[in-house]
């Protein structure tokens, strides 16, 4: 649409929190749905997950509410605890400006945190079925004033036998009213169900082409069942994913890999049928802020979620049918975005594949797994990027007297190289003189190296320490990935300013040996037996 969202019939205050909230462009939905729930009218919306619809209806609830007015004029009916949240949290941000008040309304949560809300004067509630019904019966919760209700992921509603809930509440409503149906399919009951209570409704309809992510590259790599965590720690390290979702088929498998990745020194969550609602919600929120890079998921408990910035979806195991890998790869790609999916496919599963493919109408992409080399390439490419951005945006100009103090003594390639050097956690050399500036010295080094091992262990001596950066997780991770060596044969690990030691069982130590120079933040990193301790 030529005009964007200005074109949309939008007042000036919503517009500015579209343009605050970064959104350049209606998606497909917003722009049929919006201009049809401004205009009053009712509307059925078929669309899938990803492809804008919370922002579809939740721009025309805030243009419409009467702003003086304290009374709740709006109301959304979703069917998870997740998804209230989100919508909640989504009418506030494009809320903001014009003072609107809302509050999300959801089992699990107490009693006393949401009646505060209501009796303060909120004009929008979202909240779960079972939850405003029991409001509504307890007489805390009114719905004579509402003017908009919207039904989100009708059919999953009625899928979850939330369809007596949902009369429940139409029920509840005043005849003047604005009906606003929202569902990835229009099943049978979903017609029954606006046949009953829709007046007239506009239909709008976004293609299945559409709906699907197209924004997404989908992608998969054939391995050996025991080899999955091997491989995937290659892909993470390779891809470098800002945010990643990574779907597992059972709650068991979600523990076993959470804890497996958080070994190997990845900040990673984890969200199952198991965890109870406060950790869930503490999980979705660090993975939200940033704090976790990996949300390790199964099927049912990413069901509502709506992350719009995730990068990264990744199939450790394949679902078991097409609608199912629709929903996982439907958490990337969003808004425009571009978003990449990635699955694990074993020998046996190679039939499954394809059949996903027929259904979805999809020819994923085959890829070789990524070497040592291909991620060493990779972050020194990232690297490159990073330091190209900065200089084109003149971010170093801060550092022009440190330079201007070098320059009358060394050549500008010169200070650049050691630089660079520095920056990477390269360790300050010995002075011409012999002496370091770093508290360690050579004694510091063979008292370390010279320290009994443990019994039945081999000592290990590596030529680099904190200073460049290495830690106990990192060094796990890299001795798995570039020797195959699994982190339980691995014992102590000391890390030092300038050097580390480690003590393997002897079979590790041979791998490792058999790599006697390793490679950690893209440089080079030599490893040896430690000098055993002298009688």
């Amino acid at each position: 649409m030529p005009d964007g969202f200005e074109g949309l019939g939008l007042g000036d205050e919503v517009l500015r929190a579209i343009e605050d909230l970064g959104y350049e462009e209606p998606s497909p939905i917003q722009a049929q749905a919006i201009p049809a729930l401004l205009a009053g009218g009712d509307v059925i919306a078929q669309a899938q997950t990803g492809t804008g619809k919370t922002a579809a209806y939740s721009i025309p609830i805030v243009e419409r509410v009467v702003a003086g007015d304290r009374t709740v004029q709006a109301a959304v009916i979703v069917p998870t605890r997740e998804l209230a949240v989100q919508v909640a949290e989504a009418v506030h941000a494009l809320g903001r400006v014009r003072g609107v008040t809302v509050v999300p309304l959801y089992g699990g949560q107490p009693y006393d945190r949401q009646l505060r809300a209501l009796r303060g004067g909120v004009q929008v509630v979202v909240g779960t079925p079972g939850r405003v019904m029991d409001h509504i019966r307890r007489g805390t919760l009114e719905l004579d004033t509402v003017r908009t209700l919207v039904l989100d992921e009708a059919d999953e509603m009625l899928d979850m036998g939330f369809i007596e809930d949902i009369e429940f509440i139409l029920d509840k409503v005043p005849a003047e009213r604005q009906i606003g149906l929202f569902s990835a399919t229009i099943p049978a009951r979903i017609e029954d169900l606006a046949q009953s209570y829709l007046r007239e409704p506009r239909r709008v309809t976004i293609q299945q082409e559409t709906a699907t992510a197209p924004q997404t590259r989908q992608f998969w790599y054939q391995v050996p069942y025991r080899a999955k965590l091997d491989v995937l720690t290659l892909i993470l390290d390779f891809e470098s994913p800002q945010s990643a979702i990574i779907f597992c088929r059972t709650k068991r498998e979600v523990d076993a890999l959470t804890e497996a990745l958080e070994a190997r020194g990845y900040k990673t969550a984890a969200i199952h049928g198991d965890i109870s609602q406060g950790q869930r919600e503490q999980q979705l929120r660090a993975f939200r802020d940033g704090r976790v890079e990996l949300l390790v998921a199964t099927d049912v408990a990413a069901r509502g979620l709506d992350i719009p910035d995730v990068t990264h979806v990744i199939n450790y195991d394949i679902p078991d049918d097409a609608d199912a890998y629709v929903h996982r790869i439907g958490r990337t790609g969003r808004m425009g975005k571009k978003g990449e999916a990635v699955t694990l496919i074993t020998p046996r599963e190679m039939r499954l594949l394809r059949l996903i493919e027929q259904q979805t109408r999809t020819k994923m992409k085959p890829l070789r797994l990524p070497t040592v080399e291909d991620i060493v390439a990779r972050r020194r490419e990232a690297y490159l990027e990073a330091l190209r951005t900065t200089i084109d945006a003149r971010a170093g100009n801060t550092y022009a007297d440190v330079f201007a103090a070098l320059a009358p003594d060394y050549e500008a390639r010169e200070i650049a190289l050691a630089a660079l050097y520095l920056a990477d956690g390269g360790e300050v050399p010995a002075r011409t003189d012999g002496t370091r500036p770093e508290a360690e010295s050579d004694d510091d080094v063979r008292a370390a190296e010279a320290a009994p091992s443990e019994h039945g262990m081999v000592r290990l001596f590596l030529d680099a320490g904190r200073k460049r950066g290495v830690s106990p997780q990192e060094l796990l991770r890299e001795f798995s990935d570039q020797a195959g060596v699994a982190p339980t044969t691995v014992g102590s690990i000391d890390v030092y300013d300038r050097f580390a030691f480690v003590e393997v069982k002897p079979g590790s130590a041979k791998k490792l040996l058999a790599h006697p120079q390793l490679t950690l933040h893209g440089l080079p990193v030599n490893l040896k037996k430690a000098t055993p301790k002298r009688p």
